[in-house]
């Protein structure tokens, strides 16, 4: 378990992490999610003791980190990929790491076949393309053994392949009842391997929730609609007391209702449907959403874009031709 009660880093006049508090659990992902700049590799650095908070805690089971004896058995880290003397094989910057943590050599072997790298183990790190040096940074992390496991943007450099087995290595790690806490940028595949997310901005906590409530909160939800007979929908929704919005394209849209009740609304009036959908917006948007005003770099656009179609609102004061 990873605890922070009142974390603050200042560098000078720029305050990177303000009064930051959370707890990163055993048995599920967390992930750990802000804008650029918004304290996010700080916050890491803290936890591992590379950085000093100006003030507040951080502890790691209970204990300050430069107070762990062996500290690669109660938690592995992947910050940076290139953290690592490129002059090495593979096999002997682990090793370097678990003589210096009381780790057997064997173990050595052991993460270099989970991370995939036995046939490259005598190889210099510095021949490494980006996803094997992530290979190898994971293969570090995963060296102690330990409780608890950070890794930071885990699926930078990797192929498909790769993506797709770091995402079952988490979770496997996550189901053993271990801690894993995992920044990235890349919000599709956050959605498919966080459980549970802590969201920052400005070195502010500005979400700790559920993968399904911090979407649910910062994101409408709504029943999509389409049909061959879209006036009389329309009448029977309006007398239904139905607020229905008008997207384009014949399409009506039914913000918080529940598709099983307005099925069986068009099939008490036989009213055809050729599209009865519930929509939800996807992790990225409600993160956009949420982090809109924490923005501290924007970039924009050189050409302009096409206004949206209009969208017209039909509630109870809904009038034909009005």
């Amino acid at each position: 378990m990873i605890e922070l009660v009142g974390l603050t880093k200042r560098y000078g006049e720029k305050v990177a992490v303000n009064n930051l508090s959370f707890t990163v659990r055993p048995g599920i992902v967390t992930g750990f999610l802000g804008p650029n700049g918004a304290g996010k590799s700080t916050t890491m650095r803290m936890v591992l003791g590379l950085d000093h908070p100006t003030t507040g805690d951080v502890r790691i089971d209970g204990r300050h980190y430069d107070h762990l004896k062996d500290p690669l058995k109660y938690i592995g880290a992947l910050l940076d990929a290139k953290a690592m003397h490129g002059g090495r094989s593979a096999f002997n910057h682990l090793l370097c790491l678990a003589q210096s943590n009381g780790i057997p050599r064997a173990r050595v072997h052991e993460v270099l076949d989970t991370v995939g790298l036995t046939a490259v183990a005598r190889k210099k790190a510095k021949g490494f393309s980006l996803g094997m040096g992530q290979r190898l940074g994971i293969a570090g992390a995963l060296l102690g053994d330990p409780r608890i496991l950070m890794f930071d943007e885990p699926v930078n450099g990797l192929d498909p392949e790769g993506i797709h087995w770091i995402r079952n290595l988490m979770k496997s790690l996550a189901a053993q009842g271990r801690t894993v806490f995992v920044s990235s940028h890349l919000m599709s595949e956050m959605a498919l391997t966080a459980d549970h997310l802590v969201v920052i901005g400005q070195g502010r906590l500005l979400a700790d929730t559920s993968m399904a409530d911090f979407i649910q909160q910062n994101s409408r939800s709504y029943v999509r609609i389409r049909s061959p007979q879209r006036e009389r929908l329309l009448d029977v929704l309006h007398g239904a007391g139905i607020t229905v919005v008008e997207s384009g394209s014949g399409t009506l849209e039914v913000d918080g209702g529940k598709p099983e009740h307005i099925g069986e609304l068009a099939a008490q009036h036989q009213i055809v449907l050729h599209e009865l959908s519930p929509q939800q917006a996807s992790l990225e948007e409600a993160f956009m959403q949420l982090t809109a005003e924490s923005v501290e770099y924007h970039a924009h656009a050189d050409t302009p874009h096409a206004p949206p179609e209009p969208r017209r609102e039909w509630g109870s004061d809904w009038k034909r031709g009005a």
